[in-house]
């Protein structure tokens, strides 16, 4: 028996990215081999019902423990697909044979600093797959994978309104970085120009904004920010009929569901490697393009560094909704 471990510390959408090497290594493993994964545990709740990941190992709050938890599980290889100090940290004092997945980041700071586009066009999830070609392991083109407990098969259906059951859109409100989300009145403005349906989620640090956005919109609206775990919110995604999101893990999320995926894109830039990956061919991406200042960041900050925010406040509106509800802008 061979076993295998991935690792990927965080986020939600650097996670759901990983997911078809899980697959495909998981697909390549003789009988009995197993893949395990470590993450932080705040994001365990995404991997637990994989059903191609065996074993779920969560960061200690002491490394040390965690690389004693490595040391005694008897692995055969690691892939790196973090590629930090703390997993370098990890693979050297484990002694683990590994291998890791180029992060480009001399092309990214050229991008992010100097405006200079020297990115491949390969998307991240296809980077990934270097870190696992000599084990043979190949990209099925299946796409991304999340799963859902089986206790929420039946959810949101039973806690949305009558009206939500003829289609709905999923508007993602919260994002990691400020700089990323969707500002409030730009959401107003979209969703009642698209006039569906609309669910709200998101963290309980964008309650202010969601409270703004429901109070301001003409169309049905539930409000379920502050109240969904990660999972529920992936059932609320599963079941919409279209996705509103900005570049945050929700949308990755929608493609491992296939949705329909309309992303905004604020200080980041899908050159960057991370856009919806094998989406829905209906599927849109709006940008202002053309600012010299954007991409400011690989990552976000908590305001515009120019203030102005050009980047989501320049999107025209009614082309947005139009992508939501699949008619014409002229006809809004």
């Amino acid at each position: 028996m061979k076993r295998y471990l991935i690792i990927r510390l965080s986020s939600i959408g650097d996670i759901v990215l990983t997911t078809p090497v899980v697959r495909c290594l998981k697909a390549h493993c003789d009988a009995g081999d197993e893949v395990h994964f470590l993450t932080k545990p705040q994001f365990a709740g995404i991997l637990e019902s994989n059903p191609n990941v065996d074993k779920v190992l969560t960061l200690k709050p002491r490394l040390m423990d965690t690389i004693r938890e490595i040391r005694a599980g008897g692995y055969n290889c690691i892939i790196d697909l973090h590629h930090n100090l703390r997993s370098f940290v990890i693979k050297r004092l484990t002694g683990v044979k590994s291998y890791s997945f180029n992060k480009i980041n001399v092309r990214k700071w050229l991008l992010v600093h100097l405006k200079i586009n020297v990115m491949p066009d390969v998307h991240i999830v296809d980077r990934y797959f270097g870190a696992a070609a000599r084990l043979g392991v190949v990209n099925d083109h299946q796409g991304l994978d999340f799963f859902v407990p089986k206790e929420l098969d039946d959810y949101p259906e039973t806690i949305l309104p009558e009206q939500f059951k003829q289609g709905y859109v999923c508007a993602v409100i919260g994002a990691t970085h400020p700089t990323k989300q969707i500002p409030p009145d730009k959401m107003v403005q979209i969703l009642n120009a698209a006039q569906m349906p609309v669910c709200l989620i998101g963290g309980k640090d964008v309650l202010e904004s969601a409270a703004t956005i429901e109070r301001d919109l003409t169309v049905p609206c539930y409000n379920g920010v502050g109240q969904f775990s990660l999972n529920q919110s992936a059932a609320i995604v599963r079941d919409a009929e279209v996705v509103l999101t900005p570049d945050t893990g929700m949308m990755h999320i929608a493609a491992a569901f296939g949705k329909r995926i309309v992303s905004l894109w604020g200080n980041t830039v899908p050159e960057l490697g991370m856009y919806p990956y094998l989406a829905d061919a209906d599927s849109k991406i709006f940008e202002t393009k053309g600012l010299r200042c954007r991409p400011c960041s690989k990552i976000g900050y908590r305001k515009c560094p120019k203030w102005h925010f050009k980047c989501m406040n320049m999107l025209n509106a009614d082309e947005v909704a139009a992508a939501i509800s699949k008619t014409t802008a002229n006809n809004q």
